[in-house]
């Protein structure tokens, strides 16, 4: 499957189609109807047949109807049932703070309308079906369409089987023959792979007969048309019959699984002894690889490193392998549809097998301890998009780790170095990693020390102070124990950050220079550059003005080191510096760089550290609805990020006072209902705003930048739409609270804000204004 992409005109996530999409018409049908039917709608069928090409296209033909988004999770490469609702979660870009992530998706989802897309259920078959029906329950705009072998048993839920392509019945006449979708299928992809290959008087019976036999299984036929290459036809179809005779004679199966099976099979044989041997090792890999991993974990025995190259580019050559272009920040990428790899793990030997994910989970061991030694550097925005691509992989070998309690003290091995990358995006996956490495090696180790220190600072981020202190603690007793001096430096960081966050500036000043000292003696450029930031924002609170100096030093730092990641805090570092001074201007420059640099690594905290800052900005240059509403987006980035600021920390205290002042300025009722819009924002939407984009980029703009390109007439947002047509049905604001799932003090809101947009004092006439609006 390919990585996922945001369609640039509406929101959501949907892979891209690599290859044309052939037939369905019938299907599409009724998955439409079912769709707008039922909530819940799960397509089955056996492997290969096309469930998830049918979804895919469905949703991006459906995807206008959803204001909120169609969105796409991947679930085959996930084993652990408790990290579906995080999945979800981080799919939708919320990333979650609480320890119920499914009951923070419901809040999230309840005044929502989009369509989430679980693909490849089966093996977490209760999990998707209780996180389903829980989402169903609280959000009325949520439909759900599923893929699965097995129906999940959701209460309501519509099932569509699958079918085959449709295939001749007995021989054609000869313009006939395309008219059927799996022969249609065959001849597109044979363009592909066999570009001067025609059907003729002399093969078109075997053409037909070809899918007749694979019973008009999509990934059957796929598999062999790519043989096109080197054999005919009949050829094809003859080493076929071999192969379902070898089928039928030792056991019974449908024949949609036996053509399958026999595609399978047969491609394997027609496979080299080598190819085979690597296609069931590959299979080891969850969600995808990389040459490097490739040639690390199955080379040997039979295998050279060498020749991994090679036989991978001949499995590509047969479809076996799919090939995922490289970009700017990546390298190639290979995956194996689910099927494929299925079958070449079923090759290996259970011995063979243990010690192919040993040498997995050892290769992204290795791994984590190289991002950590080169994090800081010219290539860190590589590694962060090349983490983000190894996800499944860094989960298959933590959850490996800590399948076995003897063996779990590995997981802190691979967690603890990626701390900032789960800081980034994957906050409450990775502390919860570290937290059952913790429970389950409790041996006082130097790799239980570290990963106690990382697990405290992502437990800080995530507002669980109690336990930062506990595991902070005894981090720092290991620390002695073991005289390490990083630990040390690392501990006295962690301690400042801590005292921050409580308010208590000069002691957080202390502990962080006593950090700072360490990491310089110690030759550390990250840990230097961390606690340059923290220097700046606690001396920034205390308005003291070595805040100017701290910035300075720190962006001084990552030119050094060529770290553009880093560089976009040390951004926030000298625009909140900038703005404390009254530079305004230069604030919301370096802001808004600081902005982008984080969009391309998808760093959401720290994006919503730039919004937040930009949004102090716009109430001071101008405390108007615009400066209310940045402020109110300003939320909305930080629910989606999953970090979360405490209330009484200097950065909500900064926040308060602005927001009372820009009440103060146009009125309590004006505020709350520009604040509260902008809460309402969808995360792009919230941070288009910020960077002005729309607006002419100018701060004192009181238009929603990130309404913008949606507005409709009047300047109504999607949801005032929504409202406007309730308005216009008759309904009360308690009805509108009721069929939108809302407080009906919300509903209020947003029904004021309707008359005073449209400049009209009464119901009647925003139902006038609609009924206009539809006519034209």
């Amino acid at each position: 499957m390919a990585t996922t992409k945001s369609a640039a005109s509406v929101r959501g996530a949907l892979p891209a189609e690599l290859t044309t999409f052939v037939g369905r018409r019938r299907e599409l049908s009724e998955t439409r109807r079912l769709l707008a039917s039922s909530r819940m709608l799960t397509l089955t069928g056996v492997g290969g047949v096309g469930k998830t090409r049918l979804a895919l296209r469905m949703a991006a033909e459906v995807r206008r109807s959803f204001p909120d988004g169609v969105w796409f999770v991947e679930l085959a490469a996930l084993h652990d049932p408790q990290l579906v609702p995080h999945t979800v979660a981080n799919t939708l870009e919320l990333r979650q703070v609480s320890a119920d992530p499914a009951s923070d998706l419901a809040a999230y989802l309840e005044s929502r309308r989009l369509l989430i897309v679980l693909d490849n259920c089966e093996h977490l078959t209760d999990a998707c079906a209780m996180l389903a029906s829980k989402l169903l329950a609280a959000a009325p705009g949520l439909r759900i369409l599923a893929t699965s072998r097995h129906v999940l048993g959701v209460e309501g839920e519509q099932i569509l089987t699958v079918p085959p392509l449709s295939t001749p019945a007995a021989e054609v006449e000869a313009g006939d023959a395309a008219h059927y979708e799996s022969v249609r299928l065959f001849l597109d992809r044979a363009a592909a792979v066999a570009p001067d290959f025609e059907v003729g008087d002399g093969n078109r019976d075997a053409v037909v007969e070809l899918c007749r036999r694979l019973d008009g299984v999509p990934l059957a036929i796929e598999l062999a048309a790519v043989w096109l290459r080197t054999l005919s036809p009949v050829q094809i179809l003859n080493r076929l019959e071999d192969r379902f005779r070898l089928l039928t004679s030792g056991r019974s199966a449908a024949p949609r699984h036996q053509a399958l099976d026999a595609t399978v099979g047969w491609s394997y044989e027609l496979c080299s002894p080598a190819e085979q041997v690597l296609w069931a090792r590959l299979s080891v890999f969850s969600g995808g690889f990389d040459l490097e991993a490739a040639e690390e974990v199955c080379s040997g025995e039979g295998i050279p490193t060498a020749d991994v190259l090679n036989l991978i580019a001949s499995l590509v050559n047969k479809s076996i392998v799919i090939r995922i272009q490289a970009t700017s920040h990546t390298t190639a990428w290979y995956q194996m549809l689910e099927t494929i790899r299925q079958y070449g793990e079923e090759r290996l030997g259970e011995g063979e097998k243990q010690e192919l994910v040993v040498r997995h989970r050892n290769h992204y061991r290795s791994l984590a301890e190289r991002y950590a030694a080169e994090g800081f550097g010219s290539h860190q925005a590589d590694w962060y998009i090349r983490l983000r691509r190894e996800h499944g992989n860094l989960r298959a070998a933590l959850e490996l780790a800590l399948d076995d309690p003897a063996d779990a003290a590995a997981a802190f091995d691979i967690a603890a170095p990626l701390w900032n990358f789960w800081f980034a995006g994957f906050l409450r996956e990775g502390y919860r990693y570290l937290i059952r490495a913790i429970e389950l090696a409790a041996e006082p180790t130097r790799a239980r020390a570290h990963g106690l220190w990382a697990a405290s600072y992502l437990a800080l981020i995530a507002g669980d102070l109690d336990r930062t202190d506990t595991m902070l603690a005894e981090a720092a007793e290991l620390a002695e124990r073991f005289d390490d001096d990083l630990l040390r430096a690392r501990v006295a960081e962690l301690r400042g950050h801590t005292v921050l966050y409580r308010g208590d500036l000069p002691a957080a000043i202390a502990l962080l220079e006593e950090a700072r000292t360490r990491f310089r003696a110690l030759g550390e450029p990250l840990g230097e550059f961390d606690t340059l930031v923290l220097l700046a924002a606690a001396t920034f609170f205390l308005e003291d003005p070595r805040d100017g100096d701290f910035s300075q030093q720190a962006l001084a730092l990552t030119e050094q080191y060529g770290a553009t990641s880093s560089k976009a805090y040390a951004l926030w570092c000298v625009g909140v510096s900038s703005w404390r001074v009254g530079e305004y201007d230069r604030a919301v420059e370096n802001l808004r760089e600081c902005v982008r640099l984080f969009q391309p690594l998808h760093d959401l905290t720290g994006i919503g550290f730039g919004v937040q800052a930009l949004s102090w900005c716009g109430a001071s240059i101008s405390p108007d609805e615009r400066a209310a509403r940045l402020l109110g987006a300003s939320h909305a980035v930080w629910r989606t990020s999953g970090a979360k600021i405490d209330e009484t920390s200097p950065y909500s205290q900064v926040e308060k006072g602005l927001q009372e002042a820009v009440a103060g300025t146009i009125g309590a009722a004006a505020f709350e209902r520009a604040f509260t819009e902008g809460a309402s924002y969808s995360f792009d939407e919230a941070v288009a705003l910020a960077l002005g984009e729309g607006d002419g980029g100018s701060p004192q703009s009181g238009r929603s930048a990130g309404r913008a390109g949606a507005e409709a007439p009047g300047g109504l947002t999607r949801r005032e739409q929504e409202i406007a047509g309730l308005l216009a049905e008759g309904l009360t604001n308690r009805e509108i609270a009721a069929r939108l799932v809302i407080a009906q003090r919300t509903a209020e809101t947003h029904v004021d804000h309707i008359l005073s947009k449209l400049g009209m004092t009464s119901r009647a006439q925003v139902a006038a204004w609609v009924a206009e609006q539809q006519d034209r």
